[in-house]
């Protein structure tokens, strides 16, 4: 889902836009099939049970299944479908929620630092968490980030804005060498 080019100014281009990792949906989907299978066993049990209890019986199990999976599933996944963070030329975004919705910008130039962490599992799921340290008193985290090293580099590289940086997007277009370096020859002094 691309972010709305109508919240961009004239000149400002997304980089990278994404929702937290699906590692996120681990344990809700887990939780999803065990309330199933275990929706499907008692009520297996309950269509047993004498006339009018079966049909109790299987309401009140169609009820507290649908509390629990609205409450284990489906309130993680509108809360991941509805979690951004975006990269821009110009500032980093992140927004969250759908009846309380938050949000922060935070203007690159205003960008102090960019650190990145992840542990073994995040490594397993290529995921992590950024730590942004700008103006503000403390660091901003933003956990469960897909591809953390990447990101990482893309932001560092949106705050240093160096046209000459090592870092190039592979494509046909980028036949411009780099500038000659001046570095002064030794050995061949005169005397």
């Amino acid at each position: 889902m691309a972010y709305p080019d109508d919240l961009l100014s004239e000149q400002e281009h997304v980089v990278v836009h994404s929702h937290p990792h699906f590692k996120m949906l681990i344990w809700p989907v887990i939780a999803l099939l065990v309330v199933l299978g275990g929706g499907t066993w008692l009520a297996i049990l309950a269509k047993d049970a004498s006339s009018p209890w079966n049909s109790v019986g299987l309401i009140a199990l169609g009820v507290v299944a649908l509390v629990l999976v609205v409450w284990l599933f489906l309130t993680p996944l509108v809360r991941w479908r509805t979690t951004h963070f975006i990269v821009t030329t110009d500032r980093l975004i992140a927004r969250e929620g759908v009846l309380k919705r938050t949000g922060i910008d935070i203007p690159m130039s205003r960008i102090n630092s960019v650190q990145f962490e992840h542990g073994l599992t995040d490594r397993i799921f290529g995921c992590g968490t950024l730590i942004i340290e700008s103006a503000s008193h403390e660091p901003l985290r933003f956990d469960d980030i897909p591809r953390v090293e990447h990101v990482h580099t893309v932001i560092y590289r949106e705050v240093n804005d160096n046209p000459y940086d090592d870092y190039r997007e592979a494509g046909p277009q980028d036949t411009e060498p780099l500038p000659p370096q001046s570095h002064p020859r030794r050995g061949n002094r005169r005397a």
